[in-house]
């Protein structure tokens, strides 16, 4: 079968992956509203396209803490993923090192920052669960600076761990042939079966709930990466991110699977735009499918997007060349977006190219 779009490699993954492993995946929170808004709700932006604009050169290319790269598409962190494929996260980071992009490990990968690190040169960021014992914390953000790793993402929408349904009746555990190799050899990589979900057991264990703005400080004592704070919905928070000395802030909903009916991330992005006021980034993390969805993500303000799902499905499907294939996808989607919209470049991406339910609401100007 020819794939002609990054949602089809869901249906392969769901045929090749072990039920658990697809449900981990794939599934959200309790009745899994926010799962589906965070695709429905980009659906409802439509576009403003200005046209008889030269379109015959694009720049894609933007900075991100100062990085240069090739197209504001990243990859977000997804744990686990040599459950998809036994290349798992070298997969993952080869294929954005080819594509000029950056590649965020999760905390509970099946590979080590040193692993991922080997596989050759790239732009890495961390992501950071805070652990009850804050040495575990510190040894590991060190071997991450050390590995060459570029900036944390702080996760902190995750106290606990959300009401996962599909997780709680598979008994979702790590198969026995893997383990959290950032904590092997600390008696934390391991994680058992339990009478619900392995995963939600092992958060309850190690996972430190006691995790506040302060600790956002305390982190910037011990290393000199720059810190994204990832989970951020509202402008509240992203006013205290800030005040905390956050380096930038990425708007998540933790791919839906944390507190049920919150909005999509798309719908939370301005208001967190908004309050940030261009003191720091604001990227947008879930629900990006298209190429179109990047220049909506953009039009409302955010410095570039993160693709979580579609990473472990195309990994599932194809290995490396999988991924390969979603980023070339996007990118492509992407650049044909912002030709048909009239854009040459990141910064001629304005609000004026889209109208939201908001807008929509509003009674128009009469001319």
């Amino acid at each position: 079968m020819e794939i002609t779009n990054v949602t089809e490699y869901e249906a392969i993954a769901k045929q090749k992956l072990p039920k658990m492993v697809f449900d981990y995946y794939a599934s959200g929170a309790e009745d899994q509203w926010t799962l589906k808004e965070n695709r429905e709700a980009f659906s409802r932006i439509l576009f403003r396209p200005r046209i008889l604009i030269d379109v015959s050169r694009i720049d894609m290319t933007t900075t991100v803490l100062g990085f240069k790269i090739s197209m504001p598409i990243m990859i977000a962190p997804t744990a686990m993923q040599k459950m998809a494929h036994p290349e798992g996260e070298y997969a993952t980071a080869r294929a954005a090192s080819a594509a000029g992009t950056i590649m965020t490990l999760s905390s509970w990968a099946t590979s080590s920052v040193e692993e991922v690190a080997s596989t050759g040169p790239g732009i890495r960021f961390f992501q950071l669960y805070v652990y009850k014992d804050r040495h575990v914390v510190a040894q590991l953000v060190r071997r991450a600076e050390r590995a060459g790793f570029k900036a944390i993402a702080l996760t902190v929408d995750t106290p606990r761990l959300g009401r996962r349904e599909a997780d709680i009746k598979n008994r979702f555990t790590l198969p026995p042939f893997l383990t959290l190799k950032n904590f092997e050899g600390l008696d934390l990589g391991k994680m058992d079966k339990a009478d619900d979900s392995g995963l939600a057991s092992y958060v309850a264990g190690q996972i430190d709930r006691t995790l506040s703005w302060k600790d956002v400080k305390w982190l910037q004592t011990i290393t000199t990466m720059p810190i994204l704070v990832k989970g951020v919905l509202t402008a509240e928070d992203t006013r205290l991110a800030i005040q905390s000395g956050a380096a930038g802030i990425i708007v998540s909903n933790h791919g839906a699977r944390q507190l049920d009916y919150v909005p999509a991330t798309i719908t939370a992005l301005e208001e967190v735009v908004k309050a940030a006021q261009g003191r720091v980034p604001v990227f947008l993390d879930g629900g990006v499918r298209r190429g179109t969805d990047v220049f909506k993500a953009l039009a409302l303000g955010a410095s570039g997007i993160f693709i979580g799902r579609p990473v472990v499905f195309s990994l599932a499907a194809a290995g490396e060349a999988g991924i390969r294939n979603v980023l070339q996808m996007l990118r492509d989607e992407f650049e044909l977006t912002m030709a048909l919209s009239g854009c040459t470049s990141l910064k001629e991406i304005t609000r004026s190219h889209i109208v939201t339910e908001a807008d929509r609401n509003r009674p128009l100007p009469r001319l």
